[in-house]
This record gives C-alpha cells, structure tokens and sequence, in this order.
C-alpha cells in the first residue's frame, strides 16, 4: 500500500514569527512518519529556522523551487546544494505559478528533478491543465505531455522515487474542486502514463497527489480514490489546525 503525503505549500505567505508558531503548534502533533509523510514546503528564508525546529519529529520540510545548477550567475536563484545543506528533504517543482508567471517550461523541469536527486532531495512536480484546455477535452493529452519530459531519462528507481501533483489550475485558490471522480481519473492516467517508463510495478507504488482547494472539508473523499496518494495544499495549510486535519485524514486511508 502506498503510503500517502501530505505537503503543504505556503507560497508566499507568513513573516518569521508566524511560521516559528506554527511549527512549534504542529510538529509534535503529527502522527508517525510510518502512518503518513507530513511536509510543509515554506519560503526560502523560513528554511533553515524551520529544519531546525523540526529536527527528531515527523514533520519534514520542503522548498518550493530550485535552479537546476549548482551554482554560478543565477542572480536571485538557489541550488540543490543549498538546500540539500539545510537539511531540505522535498523540493517543489513545476508548479502551475512557476509555469505561468514565471515561464518555466517542461525542459527546465526537467533539469530540476535530475538536480534534485542527483543532491538527494525528493521532487514534488506538479502538473495540470487549464480551464481552457479541459473543456477543450484537451486535459489527459496536456497532463501526460508534463508528465512524460518531467520524467525524462530517469532510472526506474527515481522514476518510484518521484511525487507526482495533479493540480488542475482551475481548481487552484479559486474554490473549485475537481470532483473525485475527475481528480482520480487523471490521477489514474498519470500512473498509466509512468508506467511507459518503467515497469507496472513500479508505476503502481508512485505516489501521486490530488492539489487544488483541498481542504479538511473534501479531503477524505479525495484520499478514498483509488489513484490519489496524499494532496499538496495551499490555503488549508497555513493554519496549524487546518493542516494537522489533513494529515490526520491521510493518516487514515
């Protein structure tokens, strides 16, 4: 049974004091690593404080970007090392933000997951389509696309390794929520999809969650999919409670 993982994205939000509180509020309260992964993906100058803080508990953290070089003239970027010399387990990938303000593309996505596990951090990559494309019946083509170049030239043991988040960007801070039923097929053609990689065996242990208004409200539903490995939340996870709410739910499916 794949274990699920709960990660909670604050984007940019918080001052120092505000995030030191949450994290002493939250991290003895999380279950068992064993039961469920808990990560909070904060921004960078939270990092160093917030792995400290957590150090010997089940709370993990994780950054929410990442340039593929190590170093050089990269003016306002940070590297795999530099995380990786914090104490960073996760690092956030691709997310629909990044794609669209900032004009990532699948190629640079790409590059940062060879460099994160080439600096022993755990990539979630994040795709998705519009609302455009999915009423233009063009979700699964545009879903697998991502998957497929995120994937590119990964070993089969990476490929297992990697977490992947659908997030409709439709259905991001907006309220909206894909139904299960349209979250979990998706879900289920990305695992089909990595399975043209690798074996069936394991496509069928990589986790991959559900992001896009998940809240405590709809979030058993979402994790009693047969696809659906966790969720990577946004709004719901800048609150302690809200937050300790969700893992409690994935603890249990």
């Amino acid at each position: 049974m794949r274990k699920q993982v709960i990660a909670g994205n604050w984007k940019m939000n918080k001052n120092h004091r505000e995030a030191e509180d949450f994290i002493q509020t939250a991290k003895n309260e999380v279950p068992s690593s064993d039961q469920v992964e808990s990560v909070i993906c904060a921004p960078f100058p939270f990092l160093q404080k917030l792995v400290e803080e957590t150090e010997g508990t089940s709370l993990k953290i994780g950054a929410q970007n990442m340039h593929f070089e190590e170093s050089g003239a990269f003016t306002g970027e940070v590297s795999p090392v530099m995380l990786k010399e914090l104490g960073v387990e996760y690092v956030v990938l691709g997310h629909s933000e990044r794609r669209e303000i900032f004009k990532e593309t699948d190629e640079e996505v790409n590059k940062k997951v060879h460099a994160a596990f080439n600096h022993g951090l755990t990539p979630i990559v994040c795709v998705g389509e519009s609302l455009e494309q999915r009423e233009a019946n063009q979700t699964m083509d545009h879903v697998e696309a991502q998957v497929k170049k995120a994937l590119e030239g990964l070993t089969d043991e990476q490929s297992q390794q990697v977490i992947i988040a659908y997030e409709p960007i439709w259905a991001i801070g907006t309220g909206r929520t894909a139904t299960s039923e349209q979250a979990n097929e998706v879900c289920t053609h990305i695992r089909k999809v990595v399975s043209d990689f690798v074996s069936a065996g394991v496509a069928e242990a990589v986790r991959i969650q559900y992001g896009g208004s998940v809240k405590p409200a709809n979030v058993d539903e979402l994790l009693s999919q047969s696809d659906i490995d966790g969720a990577l939340v946004g709004g719901a996870s800048l609150e302690a409670d809200s937050f300790l709410k969700l893992v409690e739910a994935g603890k249990h499916e």
